[in-house]
């Protein structure tokens, strides 16, 4: 059978040739030969240099994801394995795993694929064409992996019911992969419990993204007063009681999440601590301001104000805004910690408007920290895509 083969336009290919996956639909030359969407396809450069194999769909403007920069490489299941297991011992060195993110697409050279463990159950998300040919097996793979090291794996649930699947021709897939299991889990991270409902929960269940800096706020928050908005499932709000808050509120306008708020709240014994409530963060503030409230710490986490490049600057005003109204409510001498994860909001930009709430409320920020996301959601360079969370703390200074 005769391979396909894309060859790009001069000068383009840019992102591929920094050590990034994708190639956009503007950027090719000619395609030769036959293929249905999902084939894999080799790649070559305007002068026939090669570049590497992947899958290509007509219907994504993400025209092809690469697998391989090496153009002789066949993608078969030992290749799979390689991946895995390369996957897999990156997060033996790097994160408790427990619960995280074994797969986190292009920066695991698995584009379009992801997949997080909760103790013993898998979740998938897989929002490529190409990459639904070796979804199950990738899966498979995992499992054999994580036996070898007596890890068992009872369920697995796939959670590909994302928007971005239309994109790619995709309709939404949510279900059992395999036999049928309780899909409600319940896990430990940083020393808090939480169920984890993985079949309702957001994207694959839980944001494992925050771990660490959610653990980084336990220190912070001993003794204090504490308000977490945005608290989803009080992850924030129980890590600051579990560090030792007096007193600790989480606001959130989901009647879903604080009801399992209020559940994992019971199930860490700290019911009298830390409390929840259904509000509309962005009307409850200015609230809570004229009634002349404040708090020690404030922890903004809202969800990403913008999806697209396009609508970044409607995103900037929203950014700014949050972080006026939190600021407003942080004590002198206070800790204010705000965050983003939008990928199209960068970090010059959340820093710029950070500064920008914080001339416009009269404020000193003096920063403790920045983060990201933890590492089982590595950043690849090149791959811009996969750095999206943004994450500061600050202690609060009133200009007098």
């Amino acid at each position: 059978m005769t391979e396909t083969i894309v060859r790009l336009k001069k000068g383009e290919g840019r992102t591929i040739k920094a050590g990034g996956l994708w190639i956009f639909d503007n950027e090719i030359d000619t395609i030769q030969g036959t293929f249905k969407n999902g084939a894999i396809v080799k790649v070559e450069d305007f002068d026939g240099y090669p570049m590497g194999r992947g899958f290509i769909n007509q219907n994504s403007k993400i025209r092809i994801r690469m697998m391989s920069r090496k153009p002789e490489q066949t993608i078969d299941d030992a290749f799979l394995n390689m991946r895995v297991r390369n996957a897999w011992e990156y997060r033996k060195n790097t994160v408790d795993t427990s619960c995280c993110r074994v797969i986190f697409g292009e920066a695991d050279f698995l584009p379009g694929l992801v997949i997080d463990k909760y103790e013993d159950v898998l979740v998938v998300q897989c929002l490529a064409l190409g990459m639904e040919q070796f979804k199950e097996k990738i899966v498979e793979k995992l499992k054999g992996i994580l036996k070898e090291e007596g890890i068992k794996i009872r369920g697995v649930y796939e959670r590909s019911d994302a928007k971005e699947r239309i994109k790619e021709g995709l309709t939404k897939v949510k279900g059992f992969i395999g036999e049928e299991f309780d899909t409600n889990v319940e896990i430990i991270e940083n020393g808090v419990h939480y169920m984890v409902d993985v079949v309702n929960g957001q994207k694959t269940g839980f944001f494992l993204d925050q771990k660490y800096n959610r653990l980084a706020m336990q220190r912070i928050c001993k003794g204090k007063r504490v308000l977490d908005c945005f608290t989803h499932m009080g992850t924030f709000a129980l890590n600051a009681g579990i560090g030792g808050a007096s007193e600790v509120t989480g606001l959130d306008i989901s009647e879903y999440a604080i009801q399992q708020a209020r559940e994992n709240a019971k199930r860490n014994g700290l019911e009298s601590t830390v409390q929840f409530r259904c509000a509309n963060v962005l009307d409850e503030l200015p609230k809570l301001a004229a009634a002349k409230e404040s708090f020690d710490v404030v922890i903004l986490d809202p969800p990403a104000f913008t999806k697209s490049r396009e609508a970044t600057k409607n995103a900037i005003k929203g950014y700014r805004e949050i972080n006026m109204k939190g600021l407003k409510l942080v004590k002198d001498g206070g800790y204010f910690a705000t965050c983003s994860c939008s990928h199209f909001m960068t970090q010059e930009l959340f820093v710029k408007t950070i500064k920008e709430a914080a001339k416009a409320t009269h404020k000193r920020l003096r920063q403790i920290e920045f983060r990201t996301q933890s590492p089982d959601h590595p950043i690849l360079w090149a791959a811009d895509e996969s750095y999206y969370l943004k994450f500061l703390i600050f202690q609060v200074v009133e200009e007098k």
